[in-house]
Protein backbone atom coordinates (compact mmCIF):
# COMPACT_ATOMS: atom_id res chain seq x y z
CA UNK A 1 0.00 0.00 0.00
CA UNK A 2 1.39 3.37 -0.96
CA UNK A 3 2.02 5.99 1.74
CA UNK A 4 -0.68 8.34 0.43
CA UNK A 5 -3.36 5.66 0.56
CA UNK A 6 -2.32 4.58 4.03
CA UNK A 7 -2.35 8.17 5.25
CA UNK A 8 -5.86 8.71 3.90
CA UNK A 9 -7.14 5.60 5.61
CA UNK A 10 -5.61 6.61 8.94
CA UNK A 11 -6.86 10.17 8.68
CA UNK A 12 -10.39 9.10 7.83
CA UNK A 13 -10.50 7.22 11.08
CA UNK A 14 -9.01 10.15 12.92
CA UNK A 15 -10.88 13.47 12.80
CA UNK A 16 -13.99 14.57 11.00
CA UNK A 17 -14.14 11.56 8.77
CA UNK A 18 -14.39 9.26 11.76
CA UNK A 19 -18.03 10.30 11.77
CA UNK A 20 -18.35 8.55 8.43
CA UNK A 21 -17.81 5.23 10.14
CA UNK A 22 -21.32 5.51 11.58
CA UNK A 23 -22.50 4.04 8.32
CA UNK A 24 -20.64 0.75 8.46
CA UNK A 25 -22.98 -0.64 11.07
CA UNK A 26 -26.05 0.52 9.18
CA UNK A 27 -24.74 -1.13 6.02
CA UNK A 28 -23.73 -4.44 7.59
CA UNK A 29 -26.33 -4.66 10.33
CA UNK A 30 -26.05 -4.72 14.11
CA UNK A 31 -28.19 -7.71 14.88
CA UNK A 32 -28.00 -9.32 18.29
CA UNK A 33 -29.77 -11.45 20.84
CA UNK A 34 -32.50 -10.36 23.21
CA UNK A 35 -29.82 -10.01 25.88
CA UNK A 36 -27.86 -7.69 23.58
CA UNK A 37 -30.96 -5.61 22.95
CA UNK A 38 -31.53 -5.25 26.67
CA UNK A 39 -27.93 -4.19 27.20
CA UNK A 40 -28.19 -1.59 24.44
CA UNK A 41 -31.42 -0.36 26.03
CA UNK A 42 -29.61 -0.01 29.35
CA UNK A 43 -27.00 2.15 27.65
CA UNK A 44 -29.51 4.37 25.88
CA UNK A 45 -31.46 4.91 29.07
CA UNK A 46 -28.37 5.94 31.03
CA UNK A 47 -27.01 8.20 28.28
CA UNK A 48 -28.05 11.76 27.67
CA UNK A 49 -28.59 11.53 23.93
CA UNK A 50 -27.73 14.37 21.60
CA UNK A 51 -30.73 15.37 19.49
CA UNK A 52 -29.98 14.48 15.87
CA UNK A 53 -31.00 17.85 14.47
CA UNK A 54 -29.15 21.04 13.67
CA UNK A 55 -30.23 24.51 14.81
CA UNK A 56 -30.03 26.99 11.92
CA UNK A 57 -29.15 30.62 12.53
CA UNK A 58 -32.08 32.98 12.79
CA UNK A 59 -32.47 35.34 9.81
CA UNK A 60 -29.68 33.84 7.69
CA UNK A 61 -28.06 36.05 5.06
CA UNK A 62 -28.33 35.42 1.34
CA UNK A 63 -25.07 34.50 -0.40
CA UNK A 64 -23.23 37.42 -1.96
CA UNK A 65 -21.41 35.93 -4.93
CA UNK A 66 -19.09 35.53 -6.77
CA UNK A 67 -16.25 35.07 -4.31
CA UNK A 68 -12.77 33.60 -4.66
CA UNK A 69 -11.40 31.69 -1.68
CA UNK A 70 -8.40 29.56 -0.81
CA UNK A 71 -8.87 25.79 -0.73
CA UNK A 72 -6.88 23.51 1.58
CA UNK A 73 -5.48 21.66 -1.42
CA UNK A 74 -3.57 24.81 -2.41
CA UNK A 75 -5.96 25.93 -5.12
CA UNK A 76 -7.90 29.19 -5.46
CA UNK A 77 -11.57 28.48 -6.00
CA UNK A 78 -14.09 30.91 -7.50
CA UNK A 79 -17.69 30.32 -6.45
CA UNK A 80 -20.18 32.00 -8.76
CA UNK A 81 -23.37 30.37 -7.48
CA UNK A 82 -24.49 28.42 -4.42
CA UNK A 83 -27.94 27.24 -5.43
CA UNK A 84 -27.04 23.55 -5.69
CA UNK A 85 -24.54 22.58 -2.99
CA UNK A 86 -23.11 19.10 -2.40
CA UNK A 87 -21.21 18.76 0.91
CA UNK A 88 -19.19 15.53 0.93
CA UNK A 89 -19.05 14.97 4.69
CA UNK A 90 -21.59 14.99 7.47
CA UNK A 91 -19.66 17.71 9.26
CA UNK A 92 -19.70 20.05 6.26
CA UNK A 93 -23.39 19.35 5.68
CA UNK A 94 -24.04 20.28 9.31
CA UNK A 95 -22.30 23.64 8.83
CA UNK A 96 -24.23 24.49 5.65
CA UNK A 97 -27.56 23.65 7.23
CA UNK A 98 -26.72 25.55 10.42
CA UNK A 99 -25.83 28.61 8.35
CA UNK A 100 -29.46 28.47 7.22
CA UNK A 101 -28.66 27.36 3.68
CA UNK A 102 -29.90 23.80 3.88
CA UNK A 103 -32.56 24.41 1.25
CA UNK A 104 -29.74 24.77 -1.28
CA UNK A 105 -28.20 21.37 -0.52
CA UNK A 106 -29.13 18.82 -3.20
CA UNK A 107 -27.33 15.71 -1.94
CA UNK A 108 -25.59 14.29 1.08
CA UNK A 109 -22.63 12.21 1.98
CA UNK A 110 -23.52 8.95 3.70
CA UNK A 111 -22.25 10.39 6.99
CA UNK A 112 -24.85 13.20 7.10
CA UNK A 113 -27.30 11.53 9.46
CA UNK A 114 -29.10 14.48 11.07
CA UNK A 115 -32.84 14.81 10.54
CA UNK A 116 -32.92 17.74 8.12
CA UNK A 117 -30.65 15.96 5.64
CA UNK A 118 -31.95 12.41 5.84
CA UNK A 119 -34.20 12.58 2.76
CA UNK A 120 -31.49 13.89 0.42
CA UNK A 121 -30.00 11.50 -2.15
CA UNK A 122 -26.72 9.88 -1.10
CA UNK A 123 -23.75 10.35 -3.43
CA UNK A 124 -21.25 8.09 -1.69
CA UNK A 125 -20.77 4.33 -1.67
CA UNK A 126 -19.46 3.22 1.71
CA UNK A 127 -16.89 6.00 2.25
CA UNK A 128 -16.12 6.72 -1.40
CA UNK A 129 -17.56 9.50 -3.53
CA UNK A 130 -19.45 8.58 -6.68
CA UNK A 131 -18.49 11.22 -9.25
CA UNK A 132 -21.33 10.12 -11.51
CA UNK A 133 -23.91 10.58 -8.76
CA UNK A 134 -22.54 14.01 -7.86
CA UNK A 135 -22.42 15.28 -11.44
CA UNK A 136 -25.92 13.98 -12.22
CA UNK A 137 -27.27 16.55 -9.75
CA UNK A 138 -25.59 19.44 -11.60
CA UNK A 139 -24.03 21.08 -8.52
CA UNK A 140 -22.58 24.56 -8.67
CA UNK A 141 -20.40 23.93 -5.59
CA UNK A 142 -18.92 20.83 -3.96
CA UNK A 143 -17.52 20.99 -0.42
CA UNK A 144 -14.98 18.33 0.51
CA UNK A 145 -12.54 17.33 3.24
CA UNK A 146 -8.84 16.77 2.59
CA UNK A 147 -9.62 13.10 3.20
CA UNK A 148 -12.47 12.90 0.66
CA UNK A 149 -11.82 10.42 -2.11
CA UNK A 150 -11.04 8.56 -4.19
CA UNK A 151 -8.78 11.04 -5.94
CA UNK A 152 -10.01 9.92 -9.36
CA UNK A 153 -13.60 10.81 -8.47
CA UNK A 154 -12.64 14.24 -7.18
CA UNK A 155 -10.62 14.96 -10.33
CA UNK A 156 -13.56 13.89 -12.46
CA UNK A 157 -15.77 16.40 -10.65
CA UNK A 158 -13.20 19.18 -11.11
CA UNK A 159 -12.68 18.29 -14.77
CA UNK A 160 -16.42 18.78 -15.30
CA UNK A 161 -15.94 22.41 -14.27
CA UNK A 162 -17.55 22.19 -10.83
CA UNK A 163 -15.85 24.34 -8.13
CA UNK A 164 -14.54 22.13 -5.32
CA UNK A 165 -13.60 23.70 -1.99
CA UNK A 166 -11.45 21.46 0.20
CA UNK A 167 -11.51 22.04 3.97
CA UNK A 168 -8.96 20.80 6.49
CA UNK A 169 -10.21 17.93 8.69
CA UNK A 170 -11.45 18.57 12.22
CA UNK A 171 -9.23 17.18 14.96
CA UNK A 172 -10.06 19.36 17.96
CA UNK A 173 -12.02 22.24 19.46
CA UNK A 174 -9.69 24.78 17.85
CA UNK A 175 -10.95 23.65 14.44
CA UNK A 176 -14.59 24.60 15.06
CA UNK A 177 -14.32 28.28 14.10
CA UNK A 178 -11.94 27.97 11.12
CA UNK A 179 -14.07 25.26 9.49
CA UNK A 180 -17.28 27.23 9.93
CA UNK A 181 -15.66 30.34 8.53
CA UNK A 182 -14.12 28.52 5.55
CA UNK A 183 -17.54 27.23 4.50
CA UNK A 184 -19.28 30.55 5.17
CA UNK A 185 -16.72 32.47 3.12
CA UNK A 186 -17.15 30.10 0.18
CA UNK A 187 -20.93 30.49 0.36
CA UNK A 188 -20.72 34.27 0.35
CA UNK A 189 -22.00 34.70 3.92
CA UNK A 190 -18.84 35.66 5.86
CA UNK A 191 -20.70 37.65 8.52
CA UNK A 192 -22.90 34.65 9.30
CA UNK A 193 -19.75 32.60 9.59
CA UNK A 194 -18.55 34.92 12.33
CA UNK A 195 -21.97 34.84 13.96
CA UNK A 196 -22.13 31.04 13.98
CA UNK A 197 -18.54 30.75 15.17
CA UNK A 198 -19.27 33.06 18.09
CA UNK A 199 -22.45 31.15 18.96
CA UNK A 200 -20.64 27.82 18.84
CA UNK A 201 -17.65 28.98 20.88
CA UNK A 202 -19.86 30.68 23.47
CA UNK A 203 -21.89 27.52 23.95
CA UNK A 204 -18.80 25.35 24.28
CA UNK A 205 -17.37 27.79 26.83
CA UNK A 206 -20.61 27.70 28.83
CA UNK A 207 -20.48 23.90 29.07
CA UNK A 208 -16.84 23.97 30.14
CA UNK A 209 -17.51 26.64 32.75
CA UNK A 210 -20.21 24.50 34.36
CA UNK A 211 -17.86 21.55 34.95
CA UNK A 212 -16.83 21.56 38.63
CA UNK A 213 -13.09 21.60 39.32
CA UNK A 214 -11.69 18.24 40.36
CA UNK A 215 -8.38 17.18 41.84
CA UNK A 216 -8.49 13.88 39.99
CA UNK A 217 -9.36 13.68 36.30
CA UNK A 218 -11.09 10.52 35.06
CA UNK A 219 -9.15 8.50 32.51
CA UNK A 220 -11.28 7.81 29.44
CA UNK A 221 -10.36 5.45 26.61
CA UNK A 222 -11.92 6.04 23.20
CA UNK A 223 -12.76 2.70 21.59
CA UNK A 224 -13.80 2.33 17.97
CA UNK A 225 -15.93 -0.78 17.63
CA UNK A 226 -17.56 -2.57 14.71
CA UNK A 227 -18.48 -6.01 15.94
CA UNK A 228 -20.05 -6.99 12.62
CA UNK A 229 -16.66 -6.48 10.94
CA UNK A 230 -14.55 -7.70 13.89
CA UNK A 231 -12.95 -4.26 14.23
CA UNK A 232 -11.88 -3.37 17.77
CA UNK A 233 -9.58 -0.35 18.10
CA UNK A 234 -8.36 1.95 20.85
CA UNK A 235 -7.67 5.59 20.14
CA UNK A 236 -4.29 7.16 20.72
CA UNK A 237 -2.73 10.46 19.68
CA UNK A 238 -4.56 11.88 16.69
CA UNK A 239 -7.77 9.88 17.16
CA UNK A 240 -9.71 13.13 17.36
CA UNK A 241 -11.11 12.47 20.82
CA UNK A 242 -8.36 14.02 22.95
CA UNK A 243 -9.56 17.61 22.67
CA UNK A 244 -13.13 16.69 23.65
CA UNK A 245 -12.04 14.60 26.60
CA UNK A 246 -9.70 17.28 27.91
CA UNK A 247 -12.46 19.89 27.54
CA UNK A 248 -14.67 17.61 29.64
CA UNK A 249 -12.05 17.58 32.39
CA UNK A 250 -10.86 14.07 31.56
CA UNK A 251 -7.64 12.45 30.39
CA UNK A 252 -7.41 10.61 27.07
CA UNK A 253 -6.23 7.31 28.53
CA UNK A 254 -5.03 5.88 25.22
CA UNK A 255 -2.94 8.89 24.27
CA UNK A 256 -1.63 9.34 27.82
CA UNK A 257 -0.57 5.69 28.01
CA UNK A 258 1.79 6.20 25.09
CA UNK A 259 -0.21 5.03 22.06
CA UNK A 260 1.41 7.05 19.27
CA UNK A 261 -0.82 5.86 16.43
CA UNK A 262 -4.27 7.36 15.97
CA UNK A 263 -5.80 3.88 16.40
CA UNK A 264 -4.36 0.56 17.48
CA UNK A 265 -5.88 -2.89 17.78
CA UNK A 266 -7.30 -3.47 21.24
CA UNK A 267 -5.18 -5.81 23.33
CA UNK A 268 -5.33 -6.79 26.97
CA UNK A 269 -1.94 -5.17 27.44
CA UNK A 270 -3.00 -1.89 25.82
CA UNK A 271 -6.12 -1.69 27.97
CA UNK A 272 -4.18 -2.51 31.12
CA UNK A 273 -1.71 0.25 30.31
CA UNK A 274 -4.49 2.74 29.60
CA UNK A 275 -6.41 1.71 32.75
CA UNK A 276 -9.52 3.74 31.85
CA UNK A 277 -12.06 4.77 34.45
CA UNK A 278 -14.62 5.11 31.64
CA UNK A 279 -14.91 4.15 27.99
CA UNK A 280 -16.07 6.48 25.22
CA UNK A 281 -17.78 4.80 22.26
CA UNK A 282 -20.00 5.62 19.33
CA UNK A 283 -23.59 4.49 19.81
CA UNK A 284 -23.76 2.21 16.78
CA UNK A 285 -20.38 0.76 17.64
CA UNK A 286 -21.65 -0.17 21.08
CA UNK A 287 -24.77 -1.69 19.57
CA UNK A 288 -22.64 -3.70 17.13
CA UNK A 289 -20.93 -5.58 19.98
CA UNK A 290 -24.16 -6.23 21.87
CA UNK A 291 -24.26 -3.24 24.19
CA UNK A 292 -22.38 -3.09 27.48
CA UNK A 293 -22.79 -6.84 28.01
CA UNK A 294 -20.91 -7.46 24.78
CA UNK A 295 -18.37 -4.72 25.40
CA UNK A 296 -17.11 -6.25 28.63
CA UNK A 297 -16.56 -9.54 26.79
CA UNK A 298 -13.87 -7.96 24.60
CA UNK A 299 -10.57 -9.29 26.02
CA UNK A 300 -9.16 -6.93 28.62
CA UNK A 301 -12.18 -4.65 28.99
CA UNK A 302 -13.71 -6.38 32.02
CA UNK A 303 -10.40 -6.06 33.91
CA UNK A 304 -10.26 -2.26 33.58
CA UNK A 305 -11.86 0.05 36.16
CA UNK A 306 -14.31 1.11 33.43
CA UNK A 307 -15.27 -2.48 32.66
CA UNK A 308 -15.68 -3.43 36.30
CA UNK A 309 -17.95 -0.43 36.87
CA UNK A 310 -19.65 -0.77 33.45
CA UNK A 311 -18.94 2.94 33.01
CA UNK A 312 -19.55 3.81 29.37
CA UNK A 313 -20.10 7.13 27.60
CA UNK A 314 -22.00 6.70 24.33
CA UNK A 315 -22.41 9.43 21.70
CA UNK A 316 -24.12 9.29 18.31
CA UNK A 317 -21.72 8.35 15.52
CA UNK A 318 -22.69 11.15 13.15
CA UNK A 319 -21.86 13.96 15.55
CA UNK A 320 -19.18 12.81 18.01
CA UNK A 321 -16.07 14.10 16.23
CA UNK A 322 -17.55 16.66 13.86
CA UNK A 323 -16.15 19.65 15.79
CA UNK A 324 -18.79 21.99 14.47
CA UNK A 325 -21.98 23.81 15.48
CA UNK A 326 -23.20 20.94 17.68
CA UNK A 327 -19.98 20.25 19.55
CA UNK A 328 -21.34 21.95 22.66
CA UNK A 329 -24.15 19.36 22.73
CA UNK A 330 -21.62 16.55 22.38
CA UNK A 331 -19.47 17.97 25.16
CA UNK A 332 -22.47 18.43 27.43
CA UNK A 333 -23.56 14.84 26.87
CA UNK A 334 -20.07 13.53 27.64
CA UNK A 335 -19.97 15.57 30.85
CA UNK A 336 -23.42 14.41 31.96
CA UNK A 337 -22.66 10.74 31.31
CA UNK A 338 -19.16 10.90 32.76
CA UNK A 339 -19.99 12.66 36.01
CA UNK A 340 -23.73 12.10 36.46
CA UNK A 341 -25.03 13.23 39.81
CA UNK A 342 -21.52 14.00 41.05
CA UNK A 343 -21.43 17.35 39.23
Amino acid sequence: MRDGTAHRRRTRMAGALLSALAVLTAATGCGGSAQSAESAKETSQSASATADRVEPLADPAKPQLPVTVSSSDGKRVTVRAADRIVPLSGSLSEIVFTLGLGDRVVARDITATFAQAEKLPVVTRNHDVSAESVLSLEPDLVLAETTTGPDEAMEQIRDAGVPVLVVDPALGLDDVGPRIQAVADALGVPADGKRLTLRSEDRIAAVRKAIPAREEHPRVAFLYLRGTASVYLIGGKGSGATSLLEAAGAVDAGAESGLEKDFSTITTEALAQAAPDAILVMTKGLESVGGIDGLVKIPGVAQTPAGMERRVVSIEDGVLLNYGPRTDEVLKSIVEQLYGDSQ
